[in-house]
């Protein structure tokens, strides 16, 4: 069969388009650009991973176009994008990621969960719609080796983070605590003050909590902390 162009190939398309994405202007406009091309397009507006499920339910399965920042449920939690790709593969969707996101680990785990290419959302407009064209026809939108590298990404991000959490949980609470007030800046005798114990027993902690996370000062075990406590 024939291939098509890229600016034919979405016109009468029987496959269906849901924009998940939490930036109004971005999706309004892929929304109506698509519309005009004959695609069908839909928006979801919906906030919360059940909410947005509930809403691609009411559609025949097509082609999500997915954030992966969401901004927050009624509950305030943070949705992230990544999450929602399992569920969608499972119900017959494929995925095409467009996110501003710079975290490449966090697009490769999202790629690696199942969906097709990630499209940047600071890409020009036209290349955007050239993406999504490309996508409903069943071209590849990104190469395999590209695709690939960001996974590896990812399960390297992975491991890594395995290990650091392997490391912080051979301390006890009260040094875990320690460590916590360490990575608010304060210094030992401030944090012995805190806690109303001597300044040894502090300092006793502190070795403790190098020896354990294997590293040979205080500042490599705050950056250890916060690496694995930032949201």
């Amino acid at each position: 069969m024939p291939s098509r162009s890229p600016e034919q190939s979405p016109r009468g398309s029987g496959m269906p388009v849901l924009v998940v994405d939490d930036h109004e202007l971005v999706a309004t406009s892929i929304v109506m650009s698509l519309r005009a091309e004959g695609v069908a397009t839909h928006l979801c507006t919906a906030r919360g991973i059940a909410p947005i499920l509930a809403e691609a339910e009411r559609l025949e399965p097509g082609l999500v176009l997915l954030d992966l920042d969401l901004g927050r449920d009624r509950e305030g939690n943070r949705v992230d994008g990544v999450d929602l790709v399992g569920p969608f593969m499972a119900a017959g969707w494929q995925v095409l990621v467009l996110s501003g996101s710079a975290d490449h680990a966090r697009i490769g785990a999202a790629l690696d969960a199942g969906a097709l290419a990630w499209v940047p959302k600071h890409a020009p407009f036209p290349t955007l719609l050239t993406s999504v064209r490309e996508a409903v026809a069943g071209r590849p939108v990104m190469s395999p080796e590209r695709r690939q590298k960001f996974i590896d990404l990812y399960h390297q991000r992975d491991a890594e983070s395995r290990v650091l959490t392997e490391k912080l949980d051979r301390l006890t609470q009260r040094e875990r605590e320690v460590l916590a007030e360490l990575a608010r800046g304060r210094r030992a005798q401030a944090v012995a003050d805190h806690f109303v114990v001597s300044l040894a027993t502090v300092r006793t902690q502190i070795r403790a909590v190098l020896t354990k996370l294997e590293v040979g000062s205080q500042l490599e075990a705050v950056a250890l902390y916060r690496r694995a406590t930032r949201s």
